[in-house]
Formats: structure tokens, C-alpha cells, sequence
């Protein structure tokens, strides 16, 4: 059946994948924002960052939530506009207003909005907030207390697969009315549903603006001593929740965005393989891309982008290159500290994103990680996985087996860089980030 043949009476079910930590505020009468939704990469709350590492560290409440102090999750986002905008606090201690991230805010726009709309969040997005108790799966309350929000703006938390409500969509060109929603993941667990990893020890890599890389670590949390966050995997149903490690890298995908943008070296994104296979290596020329800092396994704030090595020999094809190469060191810094957090070593890593269709990129991974590194046949694992968490919820697909067996390999780079090249270059890599540091006064 062709898409277009499609009607709303073909429709199983709706699931929902979304940018995890972007911040919404909005009235539940009206359904208007308060504000404009502050994304994940936004670094107005580091000087709260520093006011509650100051009180306690930086991981003063890792052990809770599994995630630092750091401008990346929604807590002080949400904090900030509680903070900054006039009389939200008020309206909000009132009950007047509801918070979510993107899932939260579309679901509840489609099962009604202030006409009953249902106010929910999936245990992987609640778990970005740095709001939620791992163990229990619900807010905590002293955290609330000290950020200084109040739990009736909360959405209830839920499982990932379930049905949450039905779609009532009555003025848009083809209505689309009592279909159930039932799947909700945030972006990167949608993506580790997609691609199967159900198993402990099973990872992926998504490949987009940023680096997301996440391994199931089975029905416990493994709380990182190497700089990872401990975050929710998925939960289908009644089933336990699964949990997983994450290495999450702010700047991959956006570095060649800012090449194209910022410098003008490249007309499209895609052309920057074509320019970078006209120089056999990266001439010694490094990019740190610490535009808003470095996330893992770093967490520095302080860091800011730096292009170390340069001699008059270097031209735009080996920045080219130190840009596609950025990606593969920081996924190499990543891999590095899971496994020594988990005690597992990969043996392969299921890669999706836009970046996988670069060859160059992709064998480079292989070869500085020294694992071989394969695309599925469904390069958008990420709209796959919630298709599949929905699915599960209403019964159209009957178990996790039917979705590994759906699983199915497009292409596999094998690593053929031999191990002294492979360690140079990752030493003079690890020189460069050391230069990156401290650049912003604290």
C-alpha cells in the first residue's frame, strides 16, 4: 500500500519520539506556551548549574537520577522560567499551568488539549529531567523542593507502550479521530528500540546534530564512575523497565551544519566526504567542537571549540576531514568509558542518523574504534522504535522477538587502520580536548 492510499481507519495506533530535554510551559486553559521552549542545547541555567554544585558537587544528586549537575536536562530549564517569567511561579502554585517536553505538550494537544487533553510522560523522557527517581519511577520530592517547582505541573509518568488516550483531530484536511496513542520514547530510546537492542549489552549510535550512543543495561541501573548518564532504556506495559548507559555528545552532525553555515567551505552537507577524500589523512589538524561545552564523558562547561595543529600546509579538505573525524573521536571517548563502566566490551555498534550515509565517516569509526560498525536496513530507527512501542501496546506486534527478527543489516565497514596509527591519532585527539578546557572563567 502506497502512503498516499492511506486513511485514518489504517491507522493501528500512534506513537510519539521526541528531542528529549526541550522545555514547554504552557496554560491548560488556553493551551499557550508561556514562553518559547528553551531546546536541550541552550546554556542560560549555568549559573544554577554552579549555584547546586556549589552546595553539594556536581553529581549531588547522581545517585537519584543518574545524570550531573548540567545545562543540558529540562529540571532548571523549567526552573529558569518559573524563575525568570513574571508571576509564573504564582500561576503555577495555583495550578494553572502544566510543564512537558515536546511529548508531553503533543499529547496532550491531540487527546483534547484543555478540552480533557491527557497530561502524561514516558519514563524515558521523565528521566531526562533530572527530576525523577530511578528506583521508584516518580518525582522526587526533595529535588522539587530544592528547584523549587511544584508537583501539580507535573505530568503523571507512565510506561512507554500503552494506551495513553485517543487522537482527536477534527480540523485538519483528513480527521483523524479515536485512534489510540500508545507509544512515547524520547528520541535516542526510541532509536535503541529500533534497532533491537533488547538484550544486556546491546548499543547503538545515533548519528544527528549530536552523538547519542546507549547501551541496555538489563533491569538495573548502572550508575557511571566514568562520566555516563544512568537513564531509562524503555518500559513496555507492566513489564520492568529496562535501563541503560549513556554517552551523549553535544556537536557531531551540527559541526559540518557550521562548516556549511558559519564558513562557507561546503555548499550542502553532503559535500563535505567529497572534499575531505581529496587529502589522504586530517595533516595533523585536530576540532575540539566544544561549542556549548563538552557532555560525555567530560561534563566541562568551561570548554570551548578549539582547531589545534595548524601549519601552513593545512587547507579546507584536512578541516574537512578533522570534522568528520571529531565525530568518530568523541563516539571512541564514549565506547572507551562504557565499557569500563559496564565491564562489557562492544563487540559491534549498530550506528543510525543522517551522518551514517558517509562512508568516509563510518569506516574511520570502525577504524579508530577497532570494532566493526553496521547500518540497518531502516536508517530511521529513531520514528521505527515508536512505531514499534505503540504497536506492542495494541497488540499488532506480539513480542520483542517479532521485532529482532525484523531487524536486518544494510552495510558493515570492518576496522582495517592497524593499532599504532589507530593509538596516534587518538593521543594527539586526547591532547587536543585537554586544550579545550578551562577557556570560560568560573
Amino acid at each position: 500500500m502506497n502512503a498516499a492510499d492511506l486513511a485514518p481507519q489504517d491507522l493501528a495506533a500512534i506513537g510519539i519520539t521526541n528531542q528529549r530535554e526541550t522545555t514547554v510551559v504552557w496554560n491548560n486553559k488556553t493551551g499557550k506556551p508561556l514562553c518559547n521552549a528553551i531546546v536541550w542545547q541552550d546554556t542560560r541555567v549555568s549559573p544554577a548549574v554552579a549555584e547546586f554544585a556549589a552546595q553539594g558537587g556536581q553529581d549531588r544528586y547522581r545517585l537519584t537520577t543518574g545524570l550531573p549537575l548540567s545545562t543540558y536536562f529540562s529540571g532548571l530549564k523549567l526552573r529558569w522560567i518559573l524563575n525568570e517569567i513574571k508571576d509564573a511561579q504564582a500561576q503555577a502554585e495555583a495550578g494553572d499551568l502544566l510543564f512537558g517536553t515536546i511529548d508531553t505538550f503533543l499529547i496532550w494537544k491531540l487527546t483534547g488539549g484543555p478540552d480533557g487533553g491527557i497530561h502524561v510522560t514516558d519514563v524515558t523522557n521523565a528521566s531526562r529531567t533530572q527530576l525523577m527517581n530511578l528506583t521508584t519511577l516518580d518525582w522526587d520530592r526533595d529535588i522539587l523542593e530544592d528547584f523549587g517547582i511544584p508537583i501539580q505541573m507535573l505530568p503523571k509518568i507512565v510506561s512507554s507502550s500503552e494506551i495513553y488516550g485517543s487522537a482527536k483531530l477534527d480540523q485538519i484536511a483528513v480527521p483523524i479521530n479515536d485512534v489510540p496513542i500508545a507509544g512515547d520514547l524520547g528520541d535516542q530510546q526510541a532509536a535503541l528500540v529500533g534497532q533491537a537492542c533488547f538484550k544486556p549489552g546491546e548499543a547503538k549510535n545515533t548519528y544527528g546534530t549530536g552523538c547519542f550512543m546507549l547501551m541496555n543495561t538489563g533491569e538495573s541501573p548502572v550508575f557511571s564512575k566514568c562520566g555516563l548518564l544512568t537513564t531509562l532504556a524503555y518500559k513496555f506495559g507492566a513489564q520492568p523497565a529496562h535501563y541503560a548507559l549513556e554517552g551523549s555528545i553535544a556537536i557531531t552532525g551540527a559541526l559540518v551544519q557550521w562548516l556549511r553555515d558559519n564558513l562557507a567551505l561546503i555548499e550542502k552537507s553532503d559535500d563535505i566526504e567529497a572534499l575531505a577524500r581529496t587529502v589522504a589523512d586530517n595533516g595533523g589538524v585536530y576540532f575540539v567542537p566544544a561549542f556549548s561545552g563538552l557532555y560525555a564523558p567530560h561534563w566541562r562547561d568551561d570548554a570551548r571549540g578549539v582547531i589545534t595543529g595548524l601549519t601552513r600546509y593545512a587547507n579546507k579538505a584536512h578541516l574537512a576531514r578533522a570534522v568528520l573525524e571529531a565525530t568518530a573521536f568523541q563516539v571512541r571517548e564514549v565506547v572507551d568509558a562504557m565499557a569500563q563502566d559496564s565491564g562489557i566490551a562492544l563487540d559491534v555498534l549498530r550506528c543510525d542518523g543522517g551522518m551514517v550515509v558517509n562512508d568516509l565517516l563510518m569506516q574511520f569509526q570502525a577504524d579508530i574504534l577497532s570494532k566493526p560498525v553496521v547500518r540497518p536496513a531502516v536508517k530511521e530507527t529513531t520514528a521505527l522504535g515508536a512505531a514499534y512501542a505503540a504497536g506492542l501496546a495494541v497488540g499488532f506486534f506480539k513480542s520483542t522477538d517479532e521485532l529482532v527478527a525484523n531487524w536486518t543489516a544494510d552495510k558493515k565497514w570492518e576496522p582495517k587502520m592497524d593499532a599504532t596509527s589507530r593509538e596516534s591519532l587518538y593521543r594527539f585527539w586526547k591532547k587536543a580536548v585537554e586544550r579545550s578546557f578551562d577557556w570560560i572563567d568560573k
